[in-house]
C-alpha cells in the first residue's frame, strides 16, 4: 500500500506539557510556541491545515515547512552558530586571586578566606606577571581581568603590577582590555581610587541589604559594623568614579529569603540599577557554617522578589534583575550571553578561568574553592611550570567540555529548556561525585527549571506591562524609551 505523502516537514523540537494543559514547544535555536492539546496532536500527526494561523506560526518559527527544506536548514544553522558564538574566541574572563586574606569573615564565604594579618597568602609579583603572560596567550580579542580574593586591596602591589604590565603587553597585542576589582570597598582610599580611575577599572562590590542583614552576613573581623564602613566607602568611591562604574552583588542567605523587598528597597535607595538574585553555593564556610535552604525556598523568594521588581519598574523606576535578564536574552533573542553557567558546553575554562595566588589555574571559581577545601580534581595546571597549551589543552578541560554538553547529557537531552540552559560540572561533582551529575537531585537543575517555568508563565500571559519591562532589561532602555517601539511578541 502506497504511503500518503507528508503534508509538511517537521524540524526537531522539544516539548513539555504546561500547568494549563497546553504544550510548550522549543526548537534547536530557541524559538518557542504554545499549542493547545488539539493543535499539538494535529501538528505532530500531519493534520494541520497549512493555511491556518497555527501552521503559519509554526512555519514562521521554523518548526515546520511545506517548502524546500534546504534553505530552512541553512537558516537554522546560522541561528545555531549565533547561539554558540561564545566558542569562537575562547577564554575572555580571567579571574585572578590576588590574596586569600580578607578583613571580613562573611558567614557564607565561598573562598574560606584567611585573616587580614596571615602570612604567605598573597600572590607574588613574579607570579602575577606570569599570570598576565598566560592570559595574553588567549586567542580571544577581548580580555577581561577580574581581581578577586579574599580582599584584593590587601595586595595592592600585585593589583598595580598586573594592570601596568597588562597595559604594557597590550600595546603590542592590541586586545580590548578591561579590569574589574571585586572588593568589599572598606579599604579604598583616594590614592587607590585615583589609580583605578586613571586606568578605567570597574568596581564590583557586595551588598546584602539593609544594615541588619548586611552586618549579620558580612562580618568585619574586628567586630565593627561593616555596613557603616561600606556606605562611607561607597560614597567616596562614587564621588571619584561615578555611579555607573560601581556595581553590587548580593548573596541570598536564609535570613534574606523572607526579606527580599527590604533588600530591593535598599538597592534602590542607594542608587543601584539592578541586583543579581543568586543562591548559596556549597563551598567554604557556606558548606560548613550556615544552615542552607531548599530549592523550593529559594524559588519562592525569587518569585516574590521578581514580582516586586516588576512592580517597581512599572511605577517608573528602572531596576533590573540580572539573572532573569540573562535568561530572557537567551529566550527572546538569537544571541548568546557570556554567563558561564548557561553555556553548553560549560563555560568553565573556555569562557572563563581563575588563577590562584600561587599560579594554579582552575576552570572556574568553584573549582578553586573546591581545591581550598582539599580536592584539586579540577586543577588545570600552574603558570610557573606549565605552558598555555598544557593548561588549556589538557585532559581536565577536555573532559569537562566533553561531559557538559546539554545536548547529550542524561535528563538535559529531553528537557524543553535545553536551548536556553547550560551545565555546571563542578557543582555536579560536589553534589553527586560525578561531573555529569544527577538531574533529579541537582539544585542547579531544579532551580533553573523552576525559574524557566515561571518566566514562560509570565510570557504566556502576554501582559504588555510585564513584556515591556522584560524588553527594557534586554535593550537596557527605560520603559519610556520603549513606548513607541514595536516589540517582538511570542505567538499565541
Amino acid at each position: 500500500m502506497m504511503q500518503k505523502p507528508k503534508a509538511y516537514t517537521i524540524f526537531p523540537f522539544s516539548f513539555s506539557r504546561t500547568s494549563n494543559n497546553e504544550y510548550l514547544l522549543v526548537n534547536e535555536v530557541g524559538e518557542f510556541l504554545f499549542l493547545n492539546d488539539e493543535e499539538f496532536h494535529a501538528f505532530v500527526n500531519q493534520r494541520l491545515d497549512k493555511k491556518s494561523n497555527v501552521f503559519l506560526d509554526l512555519k514562521g518559527k521554523h518548526f515546520a515547512t511545506d517548502t524546500d527544506v534546504a534553505p530552512i536548514v541553512d537558516l537554522l544553522a546560522t541561528k545555531y552558530r549565533t547561539k554558540k558564538a561564545f566558542l569562537r574566541n575562547f577564554t575572555v574572563l580571567h579571574m585572578v586571586v590576588i590574596t586569600a586574606r580578607c578583613n571580613h569573615r562573611c558567614r557564607y564565604c565561598h573562598a574560606s578566606s584567611e585573616s587580614e594579618d596571615a602570612l604567605g597568602w598573597d600572590m607574588a609579583l613574579d607570579v602575577a606577571r606570569k599570570v598576565v603572560d598566560t592570559i595574553f596567550q588567549s586567542p580571544s580579542p577581548t580580555i577581561k581581568i577580574e581581581f578577586q580574593g579574599g580582599e584584593p586591596l590587601l595586595n595592592w602591589k600585585a593589583v598595580r603590577e598586573i594592570v601596568l604590565y597588562s597595559e604594557k603587553l597590550n600595546k603590542k597585542m592590541k586586545k580590548s582590555l578591561e579590569f574589574v576589582i571585586c572588593t568589599n570597598l572598606t579599604l579604598v582610599d583616594r590614592e587607590k581610587l585615583a589609580f583605578i580611575k586613571e586606568h578605567g577599572i570597574l568596581i564590583s562590590t557586595s551588598l546584602d541589604g539593609p544594615r541588619d542583614l548586611h552586618d549579620k552576613n558580612r562580618v568585619l573581623r574586628i567586630g565593627k559594623s561593616s555596613y557603616a564602613l561600606f556606605i562611607d566607602k561607597l560614597n567616596l568611591t562614587r564621588s571619584v568614579l561615578g555611579h555607573e562604574n560601581v556595581s553590587a552583588l548580593m548573596t541570598t542567605s536564609v535570613e534574606s529569603l523572607t526579606r527580599m523587598r527590604d533588600v530591593i528597597d535598599e538597592y534602590i535607595r542607594l542608587g543601584f540599577n539592578g541586583m543579581f538574585l543568586r543562591a548559596l553555593n556549597p563551598f567554604g564556610y557556606a558548606k560548613k557554617d550556615i544552615t542552607t535552604y531548599s530549592c523550593d525556598d529559594f524559588i519562592k523568594a525569587y518569585k516574590e522578589a521578581l514580582s516586586y521588581i516588576l512592580q517597581v519598574n512599572q511605577e517608573g523606576t528602572y531596576f533590573e534583575e540580572y539573572y532573569t535578564s540573562l535568561l530572557l536574552t537567551r529566550i527572546l533573542t538569537p544571541y548568546c550571553t557570556g554567563f558561564m553557567d548557561l553555556q553548553s558546553p560549560s563555560g568553565a575554562g573556555i569562557c572563563g578561568a581563575i588563577y590562584d595566588r600561587n599560579g594554579d589555574v582552575y576552570p572556574s571559581d568553584e573549582g578553586r574553592m573546591l581545591a581550598k577545601m582539599g580536592d584539586r580534581r579540577f586543577k588545570l595546571g600552574n603558570v610557573m611550570r606549565d605552558s598555555y597549551l598544557k593548561i588549556f589543552g589538557g585532559d581536565v578541560l577536555r573532559e569537562l567540555t566533553k561531559s557538559s554538553c546539554v545536548e547529550t547529557m542524561p535528563g538535559c537531552v529531553s528537557c524543553v529548556y535545553r536551548s536556553y540552559c547550560g551545565a555546571d560540572p563542578v557543582r555536579n561533582y560536589v553534589e553527586s561525585g560525578h561531573i555529569i551529575g544527577n538531574r533529579p537531585q541537582s539544585f542547579f537543575c531544579s532551580k533553573n527549571i523552576a525559574i524557566f517555568d515561571y518566566l514562560f508563565q509570565l510570557l504566556r500571559k502576554n501582559n504588555e506591562n510585564v513584556i515591556n519591562v522584560f524588553w527594557s532589561w534586554i535593550t537596557k532602555k527605560p520603559l519610556l524609551d520603549l513606548k513607541h517601539v514595536e516589540l517582538p511578541r511570542e505567538s499565541s
